[in-house]
């Protein structure tokens, strides 16, 4: 947790429209990704993840993508991603995304019915994306096992809490951004 944390105590912080942004390679991709910290995550998570309850990982593109393919290696587990593109393939589920960032569809492919779903992403914030994913793993007639997200930010977290309490939802750490530096903190306890 160590690594992980002084990786998001040492972001640079950038301004979008009046809002402090602090830039990530775990959330955003940049700056370079050191592996120690990746490695530390992938076993974070690991860790926190009830594997005999699960059939399949799910990553959310894009960032759940480095994050989901050392899980589904070293679990011997299928990998699928919410893509932000139609490919048009038998069964598509097309999921609509709302977010406080962006707005705009997300696609869910090959999710088979009565599969157990682990979702996992880098970052929750106003829930909009995850409630979109849960939804449409719904749709396909499978079940949302378990979501651990890596860095919880904003009321997203305890939103979706209040909504659906028989979730199984984690995040590793939260993060707020004060007088321009990110703090952290322990994630909120889901359960």
């Amino acid at each position: 947790m160590q690594r992980l944390r002084a990786s998001l105590e040492a972001a640079p912080i950038v301004w979008k429209d009046g809002y402090p942004y602090f830039v990530h390679p775990v959330t955003d991709g940049v700056p370079r990704l050191d592996g120690d910290v990746l490695s530390a995550i992938v076993e974070l998570i690991g860790g926190r993840v009830s594997w005999p309850d699960v059939d399949l990982i799910l990553g959310i593109e894009a960032m759940g993508l480095p994050l989901t393919a050392p899980l589904a290696v070293h679990h011997d587990r299928p990998l699928v991603v919410a893509r932000k593109r139609a490919y048009g393939l038998e069964g598509e589920v097309v999921v609509d995304q709302s977010t406080g960032y962006s707005k705009g569809a997300m696609y869910l492919n090959d999710v088979r019915p009565g599969e157990r779903v682990l979702i996992v992403d880098d970052v929750l914030s106003t829930g909009g994306t995850l409630r979109a994913v849960i939804d449409g793993i719904r749709r396909c007639g499978a079940e949302v096992a378990q979501v651990v997200i890596v860095v919880e930010k904003g009321p997203g977290m305890a939103d979706l809490h209040h909504e659906e309490p028989e979730l199984d939802l984690s995040a590793l750490i939260a993060v707020d951004v004060v007088d321009g530096r990110v703090v952290t903190r322990p994630a909120t306890s889901m359960a």
